[in-house]
């Protein structure tokens, strides 16, 4: 038996009752806070994590509304969340996948084998895919699986077609 990790992905105020926040996001707020606080392994924290400058980046041109902009209450983790964070650490990540994450999940798998790793977080069809798909890239023979009641895209329709994709991707959809 190895290691269990779970990603908690971009689970901010931003992307849940702020700037781009969805009745949708809102909702998994206590299923994600549960799966934390059930969770036996270790866990880590994403957060999306853009500057003052944000509108100058090429993001900022695609998607012109500023979020999630360093020590601003939309970047902070929701207060359900962020509660749990001293059971794991946090990333700040400056786009949507995380080479970082990539990385800390190879290291710890070299240091003991992980077995699987669940990622529950904001949005599926943004960053829970781009980090999945680091992460599988990372780490082909490791169990990633994504569960699918703890996470919600920009739409419902793009986030079911998210979770098409990573199946596809043989990302296991619970």
């Amino acid at each position: 038996m190895g290691q269990k990790i779970l990603v908690v992905v971009d689970m901010q105020n931003d992307f849940i009752d702020g700037a781009l926040g969805t009745k949708e996001a809102a909702a998994i707020v206590p299923r994600v806070a549960e799966k934390i606080r059930n969770f036996q392994g270790n866990i880590i924290f994403t957060r999306d994590t853009h500057e003052a400058e944000y509108l100058e980046t090429q993001e900022g041109h695609k998607l012109p509304v500023p979020h999630c902009i360093r020590q601003t209450a939309g970047w902070e983790l929701n207060p359900e969340i962020a509660a749990w964070t001293g059971r794991g650490e946090v990333i700040d990540k400056p786009s949507f996948g995380s080479v970082r994450l990539g990385e800390l999940l190879r290291k710890k798998n070299e240091e003991e084998p992980v077995e699987r790793i669940t990622f529950v977080g904001l949005c599926t069809d943004i960053c829970v895919i781009s980090n999945a798909m680091i992460a599988k890239a990372f780490l082909p023979e490791v169990v990633m699986e994504v569960d699918a009641s703890c996470c919600a895209g920009v739409t419902p329709e793009s986030h079911e077609r998210a979770l098409q994709a990573m199946a596809a991707c043989q990302i296991e959809i619970r």
